[in-house]
């Protein structure tokens, strides 16, 4: 399985998001890996929870599979669907587990099956059915787990 190392949380949180993203979000804490170190949502600011948890978690995985790493070792195509959610109570506050699944692909071979499907598309000779059976095989599956605490909005 694919390792992709943890972000660092030295920085502020929003500082960060709004740094890399231009994003400004009402949260604070840490990247949400653990329990103990959750994301904590502050202020939902009229976007639903569930919303708000799958930006910062989108953000997660493009700091880790692509801003941190060297250009040839990129991924690109990054996308997370939700697979399992729980509440969890604990010294009185409310935490979020959420589970994803990310698939990508090397951003630079997604780059090409880009390019080939703009050369290739409408022309006789395109097999699309096949061109998207390579990017799926080329594409890399994982799961995370994401902890968000939402007392302040609960």
């Amino acid at each position: 399985m694919l390792h992709f190392r943890s972000i660092q949380s030295d920085n502020n949180l929003k500082e960060v998001i709004k740094s890399a993203f231009d994003m400004d979000l009402s949260v604070s804490g840490c990247w949400g890996y653990t329990l103990e170190e959750p994301t904590i949502i502050e202020d939902p600011e009229h976007t639903p929870a569930e919303e708000l948890e799958y930006t910062i978690a989108s953000m997660r995985t493009y700091i880790e599979m692509n801003m941190t790493l060297p250009k040839k070792e990129r991924y690109g195509s990054i996308n997370l669907t939700e697979i399992q959610r729980k509440e969890i109570k604990k010294n009185n506050l409310t935490y979020h587990e959420v589970t994803y699944s990310i698939s990508a692909m090397k951003e630079e071979l997604y780059a090409s099956f880009i390019n080939e499907y703009k050369e290739g598309f409408g022309k006789e000779d395109f097999d699309l059915a096949f061109h998207f059976k390579k990017r799926k095989e080329a594409a890399i599956t994982r799961e995370i787990k994401y902890y968000f605490e939402l007392s302040k909005i609960l």
